[in-house]
């Protein structure tokens, strides 16, 4: 089977990419189904994808992960997506402001910000102040990115100025950072020290609580898939993708979606 993961794919080359396979959302026959999910996503949607793909035959789930902003960029400029997953609300409100989402986007789960650091802590960090020590090697998500937006919320309500040596542009960007060593610490999801394993350590600070990132799901406007994107979301609004998402250490969804100033309609 071919790989179905792409990360970060530009739109020009999943257009290409998108070129043989069926226009027909109804036509089982070499169909893919393209999910654009945010890089936390990686586990859980990869299990999901499995058991779709397995109640669907000949259908193929691509997955293209990446940082909920640049997905977002990707579908403005016309990239072929049938289903869009946000690691949050305000990514997900600039499609549905265009009318690029074909009905109100769902929460399906919700995450928050834990500090990853190199096995044994060397940097010996312990709360979230530490952070702000201008000798630590920090790394976080760029302000524009929702770990990074959670991590400026974070910030201020606990009163502390970060000064990172680096922005990433997702969160597996980040992780990737601590991993290696090229960083003391940084800010990712709880998901994503629970699946880096002893990789890296994880500690937690009292002021995630106000940074909690809420994940919402909808079909893709104007999709040729428009049955199969719906019947993805469905099982991930489901018991068994709950349950996934939950194995994975997303929290549950917290009702409503919230939609963007001076919109009161789904489109």
């Amino acid at each position: 089977m071919r790989s179905r993961v792409l990360t970060g794919v530009p739109a020009l080359a999943l257009a290409l990419l998108a070129g043989g396979c069926s226009p027909d959302g109804d036509d089982p026959e070499a169909t893919t189904l393209r999910v654009y999910a945010a890089a936390s996503l990686a586990g859980p949607f990869e299990q999901v994808a499995e058991e779709f793909e397995a109640e669907h035959d000949g259908v193929e789930v691509q997955l293209n992960l990446a940082g909920s902003s640049d997905l977002a960029a990707q579908i403005l400029e016309g990239a072929p997506a049938d289903v869009f997953a946000s690691a949050d609300t305000a990514t997900m409100r600039r499609l549905l402001n265009e009318l690029l989402v074909a009905e109100e986007p769902q929460p399906f789960a919700t995450n928050t910000l834990r500090i990853a650091v190199p096995p044994g802590n060397p940097a010996g960090v312990a709360t979230f102040a530490d952070l702000a020590d201008p000798d630590l090697q920090l790394v976080v998500c760029a302000p524009e990115v929702p770990c990074g937006a959670a991590a400026t919320e974070a910030a201020e309500a606990a009163g502390v100025t970060l000064a990172p040596v680096s922005e990433e542009q997702s969160v597996t960007d980040v992780l990737a950072k601590v991993t290696s060593g090229e960083a003391d610490a940084g800010l990712v999801y709880v998901t994503d020290v629970l699946a880096a394993g002893h990789h890296v350590e994880g500690i937690d600070f009292q002021e995630s609580e106000e940074s909690v990132n809420h994940y919402p799901i909808a079909p893709v406007a104007d999709s040729a898939r428009a049955r199969l994107a719906e019947e993805f979301v469905a099982l991930v609004l489901g018991e068994r993708g709950q349950a996934i998402l939950a194995d994975a250490g997303f929290g549950p969804p917290r009702p409503g979606f919230d939609p963007p100033p001076g919109r009161t309609d789904a489109p």
